[in-house]
């Protein structure tokens, strides 16, 4: 277990491989643990951070921690306090929008980010993420799913109040308009089984500027990392291979990962 001091808080991280840096993110369920798999399989070529944002696992519960803009300034703080530099960046769900606020906001810290499950428009959310207790929510969004163990083991440390205001704060964003002015190359995924966060329609996708790319995995609900990890971690592979600066829409060269039409 890692840890490292922020403004007298703990926050918990875990680290694999070595090389670039790459950070994960994890979502509104869960905590860095769920994506074990993930890291190993990057960690070949990539020194691999997964951090428990506030609220979430063992870091501290702080209500007053718990907005985007806080969570955005705890990666912030994080990689000046290890003296890391410039990163890539795997989101997923809230891990997703504090990853696009984070790019945003600091593109000269950010060589590129792929983020599953990221709402492209605020109404793509469910509201039933934002009404129902997380015992149900955990249920609602793992299902029967083999491989989750991880997510639902960590699940019972969140803070709801965490769930909740990340939420809120989404309602005050556009976060299309944010999308739309991102100058990092950009990799979305969704499951297109995804209950919580709706997989944007083809029409959205073809004004998405140059510098991204929506691959969507058609039997995979809200965790494509654990529903399909192999195709999950091929496609990581191939987007981190990409020279720096490089659209994801190269991708489209392999079949697979072309866009799906309906």
């Amino acid at each position: 277990m890692s840890i490292v001091t922020l403004d007298g808080e703990i926050i918990h991280y875990e680290v694999l491989g070595r090389g670039r840096p790459l950070f994960f993110l994890h979502g509104w369920v869960g905590s860095w643990r769920y994506w074990i798999p993930t890291m190993q399989a990057a960690s070949i070529t990539y020194r691999a951070y997964a951090i428990d944002m506030w609220g979430f696992g063992d870091t501290a519960k702080r209500a007053e921690r718990y907005t985007l803009e806080q969570q955005v300034k705890l990666l912030d703080s994080f990689m000046e306090a290890l003296g890391i530099a410039k990163i890539a960046i795997v989101g997923h769900g809230l891990g997703a929008v504090v990853g696009l606020n984070f790019v945003v906001k600091n593109p000269q810290l950010v060589d590129r980010a792929l983020l599953t499950g990221f709402p492209l428009g605020n109404s793509a959310v469910s509201a039933r993420l934002r009404s129902a207790p997380l015992p149900e929510l955990v249920d609602w969004l793992l299902g029967k799913t083999p491989g989750t163990d991880a997510a639902r083991a960590e699940a019972n440390k969140t803070d709801p109040q965490a769930v909740r205001v990340s939420l809120d704060d989404m309602d005050a964003l556009n976060l299309l308009d944010q999308t739309m002015r991102m100058t990092t190359p950009c990799l979305f995924v969704h499951g297109q089984n995804d209950p919580a966060v709706e997989a944007p329609p083809v029409e959205l996708l073809n004004t998405l500027p140059d510098n991204t790319h929506e691959v969507i995995f058609d039997a995979t609900g809200h965790f494509p990392m654990l529903d399909d990890a192999n195709k999950f971690n091929r496609l990581l592979a191939d987007f981190l291979s990409l020279p720096s600066g490089v659209s994801p829409r190269d991708l489209q060269l392999k079949e697979e990962w072309k866009r799906r039409v309906r």
